[in-house]
């Protein structure tokens, strides 16, 4: 699984962090349809939070829908998902080419010394931007 990372300063909940990326990790596709997710004390002891927060995040989760809790197996990705909308004559080559594009993005922000949040507020100023421009 992609290594997750929580920012134990940030105004945004620790379990909102978790939820948040494990449900774009869903999302894209990196974490597909039946696949299980670490055990939440695992989890909890990688990330340095309580167990209580993981497992709130996985609560969360599995109310959205996203994942399925089970007492043998753990929290496995659901299979009815919802992916990124397609679109398009071929919609799986254009998720492909469109999750290719917001990598080498989130790349080039990085390289930049932008961090996550300095990233998404560009993202969200060309959105604003895009919609009063037409």
């Amino acid at each position: 699984m992609t290594e997750l990372r929580v920012d134990l300063t940030a105004a945004t909940p620790v379990y909102e962090q978790i939820r948040s990326q494990l449900a774009a990790l869903v999302a894209v596709g990196a974490l597909g349809p039946g696949e299980r997710l670490p055990a939440s004390r695992d989890l909890a002891r990688d990330l340095g939070v309580a167990v209580g927060t993981v497992q709130r995040a996985y609560r969360e989760l599995e109310a959205a829908g996203v994942v399925h809790a089970r007492r043998r197996t753990g929290t496995v990705v659901a299979g009815d998902v919802p992916r990124l909308p397609r679109s398009g004559p071929d919609p799986t080559a254009d998720r492909a080419d469109l999750l290719t594009d917001v990598r080498a993005l989130v790349a080039r922000a990085r390289a930049a010394g932008l961090d996550d949040g300095e990233l998404l507020l560009l993202v969200r100023g060309a959105q604003a931007e895009l919609r009063v421009g037409g």
